[in-house]
């Protein structure tokens, strides 16, 4: 399993962003998007069961972030809304096979694990 994000990119403040993370050979239950900004730690922001597209966020996620899973295209997305400085990090997708699917599940949890898209706001 590769999973390949893409769509990062430096954009203004206020701006909206779609990233997309490429799954190949991936049929698992779940999958999430991560984020990490310089200097800090890793964080989750959303997560979805991929067969039933059922979805939780961290609770500083709600509102502006958007995740879904295009089973056709095997491709997980993240819209981003109303981009602020703060939002700069490096995106990062990851996905499960098994067990308990939330935005609660941490990174090392995460049985696949993307190289990271950057993310620039100014």
């Amino acid at each position: 399993v590769q999973l390949v994000e893409s769509g990062g990119g430096s954009v203004q403040t206020g701006d909206s962003l779609r990233l997309s993370c490429s799954a190949s050979d991936y049929s698992g239950h779940c999958m999430g998007w991560f984020r990490q900004a310089p200097g800090k730690e890793r964080e989750a922001i959303a997560a979805i069961y991929t067969e039933t597209h059922s979805t939780n966020y961290a609770n500083s996620m709600t509102g502006r972030f958007t995740i879904s899973k295009d089973h056709v295209k095997n491709t997980l997305y993240l819209i981003m809304n109303s981009l602020t400085p703060e939002d700069t990090a490096v995106y990062y997708c990851a996905a499960k096979d098994y067990g308990f699917c939330s935005d609660s599940v941490g990174w090392t949890d995460y049985h696949y694990r993307g190289q990271g898209t950057q993310v620039t706001v100014s």
